[in-house]
């Protein structure tokens, strides 16, 4: 194992002192009349009431957004904007579903090298808000329209249009450099890998079994506020989750992306679109003492990686973990929980076997050994993103806040996290708490 690299800076560490996130809720339901920023505007004042902070105090807010707003395609400015915190700098970042665990990873390194030393980081999306796409015909049509210099010519342009341009086009998350979508890139994986429909069920299952006990046994109150909705309503609960999940009923489900018979994927088995956000206050340790905070807990380390997305598209947490591991100066029997961002229990398992596959591991980063293998019972074990869902921009920040929330509860320890992403990217972060 290479030599550990201290993640720390003159102030100390880099203190995560409090998490928060609004329900999550499945698309065209409870957010349907909230935009992005509307969610962000949420969690961002959330941190800043209950922490009793003071605007003004405030030096950077780093946030991210997967599903762009094309009139305000600046979120963090525009949350801050909104919030009132005209004087307060911000950034935007994207990193497809690791998008908030980039703007944590950023607005850490600005707080180790001093430039700040208390902001928020954390992500939103509204897949709720998407706009319905054009053709492309009818696109090219009314942008030449829009030049056009006399009504006759702009009558030429409209009667070239035929009635199939006109109809709106269903929209889709395909990956733009290999024209496929996650699923389907998902099937491609589970046959490589040899995972059976068995296991993703059982996974699937799981995740919403421990996601129902976590809100039964009140594990997620605090860090899940409350959203009083335009129509007077106020919603507490995520709204995905199968608070009485039959392993049987997933059996009953069809495969979506392969239906030739040797298909595996489910809509039981995926994580479905989501809207919400999270939000994370980060401090140097210095700071946080300063102020008498009492922190969830540390950044120990983080990593990202990439491969070739024409080939396991999702197995980039494969290839950060073991990065994050050994810049921590970590074995997979050093933690104390593991979480996984779960786009599909098939990737989920597949990335369970690439990090304990030492060839695997060999040709891709060059490792000489396998992380391991993960203890099933450390794993998510209050439920992952297919039972909570996956507002992309937000999903990060929720899987680092409730890893701390449950090691803290569990009177400390340290945690990996992961997080799989478009374009072949991985994500991984080492979290303590004391």
């Amino acid at each position: 194992m290479p030599p550990a690299i201290p993640y720390t800076g003159k102030h100390g560490r880099v203190a995560i002192v409090d998490g928060v996130r609004t329900p999550f809720a499945r698309i065209a339901t409870h957010y349907r009349d909230l935009n992005a920023i509307d969610l962000g505007v949420l969690v961002v004042k959330e941190l800043v009431s209950r922490n009793n902070l003071n605007p003004a105090d405030l030096q950077q807010l780093v946030f991210g957004m997967t599903v762009m707003i094309p009139e305000a395609p600046f979120i963090a400015r525009e949350i801050a904007l909104a919030c009132g915190y005209h004087k307060l700098d911000a950034y935007s970042i994207t990193r497809a579903c690791a998008t908030s665990f980039q703007t944590t990873a950023s607005l850490a390194d600005n707080i180790l090298s001093g430039y700040t030393d208390l902001g928020i980081a954390g992500g939103t999306d509204s897949t709720s808000s998407v706009r319905i796409p054009l053709s492309g015909q009818l696109s090219a049509t009314l942008r030449d329209i829009n030049f056009a210099k006399t009504t006759q010519d702009k009558i030429r342009l409209l009667a070239g249009l035929k009635v199939k341009d006109l109809l709106p086009q269903r929209p889709s998350i395909t990956e733009y450099s290999v024209g496929e979508t996650m699923g389907e890139s998902t099937e491609k994986m589970v046959k490589k890998w040899g995972v059976g429909r068995a296991e993703q069920d059982d996974l699937a299952h799981a995740s919403h079994s421990n996601a129902a006990r976590a809100w039964q046994e009140g594990r997620l109150d605090r860090q899940v506020m409350g959203v009083r909705l335009p129509d007077g309503r106020t919603v507490k609960e995520d709204n995905l989750i199968r608070m009485n999940s039959d392993r049987a009923s997933y059996d009953k489900l069809k495969p979506v992306y392969d239906t030739s018979g040797k298909g595996t994927v489910t809509a039981g088995n995926s994580s479905p679109l989501t809207d919400g956000a999270g939000a994370l206050l980060l401090m140097s340790e210095e700071r946080a003492k300063a102020l008498g905070y009492k922190p969830l807990g540390y950044i120990r380390s983080y990593a990202f990686a990439a491969r070739d997305p024409r080939d396991d598209l999702l197995m980039g947490p494969v290839l950060a973990a073991p990065i994050a591991m050994d810049r921590a100066g970590l074995a997979l029997g050093d933690l104390t929980l593991v979480d996984m961002h779960e786009a599909f229990a098939g990737q989920v398992a597949c990335n369970l076997r690439g990090l304990n596959d030492a060839a695997y591991l060999k040709d891709m980063i060059g490792r000489e050994q396998a992380l391991g293998e993960v203890d099933r019972h450390k794993l998510n074990v209050n439920g992952g993103s297919l039972a909570y869902g996956h507002p992309f921009g937000a999903t990060g920040a929720r899987v680092i806040m409730q890893m701390l929330y449950e090691l803290q509860r569990r009177g400390g320890g340290i945690g990996l996290t992961t997080a799989c992403a478009a374009g072949g990217i991985g994500a991984a972060m080492v979290l303590e708490t004391e």
